[in-house]
């Protein structure tokens, strides 16, 4: 089978997997088209980025709404880690796996051949897209239905305990010393406008910083502050 014809097989399975056809076919062409398709393009593609900017709030919105339903006297400090978990780069990129989204995806031929459809920051931003596409063609209510569904095993880690990523742990360490709150300084940024690589350091009081890089300032944030946790042993 040519590659054109996987990919389109890749797509039908992804709308039965998801239980919804798209009436807007060129909505569904561009969730699933990464950047790097743009690149030496004589015209102009149009790249998932700006639905993964909306999917990223509606996202937001779906993760609060169930989250209040589930922990109905929960405070809010109790309920924001568990919506930072639930929206994260690293669970939406495990989501779009579990829905084999990556089969689906439109990516340039050097993209898909470094294995493009396995990196976390690619599936993670198709992953956006594609729920920004569903309420787009669906309403709220679509989009609602297939959050719940793919979430839904995010939903079990979410409630065991109080998840924390590695910023809301570094906080609470120094608030915990007496200690302003960490600060984060971007250092670098490098790549790509569609593969970008950024350098940051953290800060807090008295102790030596650290630096980590990651694909998005957010990703290099938590990795700056992970490793500062376990630079004073709370890692």
């Amino acid at each position: 089978m040519a590659v054109k014809d996987r990919r389109v097989a890749a797509v039908g399975d992804l709308e039965r997997r998801i239980g919804h056809r798209f009436e807007d076919r060129e909505l569904l062409e561009r969730a699933l088209t990464h950047a790097s398709v743009g690149d030496g393009a004589k015209a102009k593609v149009r790249d998932n980025e700006v639905l993964e900017f909306i999917g990223d709030r509606v996202l937001g919105l779906l993760a609060a709404e169930a989250l209040a339903e589930r922990f109905p006297k929960a405070k809010e400090g109790e309920l924001a880690p568990r919506l930072n978990a639930l929206v994260s780069r690293e669970t939406c990129a495990r989501v779009a796996k579990g829905a084999d989204l990556g089969p689906a995806l439109r990516l340039s031929a050097s993209s898909s051949k470094i294995g493009g459809r396995e990196t976390e920051s690619i599936l993670a931003g198709a992953c956006e897209a594609l729920m920004a596409a569903l309420y787009q063609d669906g309403g709220l209510e679509l989009a609602r239905k297939v959050f719940l569904d793919l979430w839904s095993e995010e939903f079990d880690r979410a409630g065991q305990g109080r998840p924390r990523d590695p910023k809301t742990a570094l906080q609470e360490w120094a608030q915990g010393k007496g200690k302003p709150l960490p600060t984060y300084r971007v250092l670098e940024r490098t790549g790509p406008d569609h593969a970008p690589v950024f350098t940051v350091e953290v800060l807090v009081k008295d102790v030596d910083p650290a630096i980590a890089k990651g694909k998005s300032r957010q990703e290099a944030e938590k990795a700056a502050a992970k490793a500062l946790l376990e630079q004073v042993g709370a890692g």
